[in-house]
């Protein structure tokens, strides 16, 4: 039976939608089948040539339905769901049909503030930092902040996804031929914290740059 992840969170902006195709990214260079579920009414279906992981609309709950009832059908697949912002409700109704949920924020106090409130009220959810920032001074600060504010939820914080601009070609309607190798390795590297998460061994021979 397939595993579905899914990125939620109330605060809108804070990544779920590039987390949700880097990850369905990183996945398939590790060799792992995944789905990326649309469930955003305000985005529309991007096209799946080029990409390493399938794409499906499930904008509505009827949709939705139909589409996870599938995915658990699949043998080895992954589901990766993009909850979209704002939608409390759906984000409650995700996380009970989830093995695992993802939290992703940035490094601004008001994404803190928030992340805190759905670490609190989704306790099985890790929260990721997002868009994380790469200069040395700014990651310190943003690490700082961190440790102040979450050190409660210590172990379920995971690894940092820094910001990585070649992030927006997954969301392009149409993939180019080739993506850089950063956002190849960073892709990889939020898919092996899920993987590591669901135990769920990694076919390291399948790995492609």
């Amino acid at each position: 039976m397939a595993e579905i992840v899914c990125v939620i969170g109330n605060k809108g902006g804070t990544g779920k939608t590039t987390m949700s195709h880097m990850l369905c990214h990183g996945l398939g260079l590790l060799g792992q089948r995944a789905v990326c579920v649309l469930t955003d009414t305000c985005r529309e279906p991007l096209d799946p040539a080029g990409r390493r992981y399938l794409i499906a609309d499930a904008r509505s709950r009827e949709a939705l339905h139909k589409v996870t009832g599938k995915i658990r059908s699949l043998n080895a697949w992954m589901g990766v769901i993009d909850g979209g912002g704002n939608r409390t409700e759906a984000d409650r109704n995700l996380y009970a049909m989830a093995d695992l949920v993802l939290l992703p924020f940035r490094d601004s106090h008001e994404d803190i503030r928030t992340v805190i409130r759905d670490l609190e009220m989704f306790p099985r959810a890790y929260a990721i930092p997002s868009q994380w920032p790469s200069n040395a001074w700014q990651r310190e600060a943003a690490e700082k902040t961190v440790d102040q504010f979450l050190s409660h939820f210590g172990d379920r914080i995971l690894e940092p996804v820094t910001s990585i601009s070649a992030s927006k070609y997954l969301l392009q309607k149409t993939m180019p031929a080739s993506l850089p190798s950063p956002l190849a390795n960073a892709s990889r590297g939020i898919a092996r914290q899920v993987l590591d998460l669901l135990n769920i061994s990694i076919r390291s021979e399948a790995e492609t740059a």
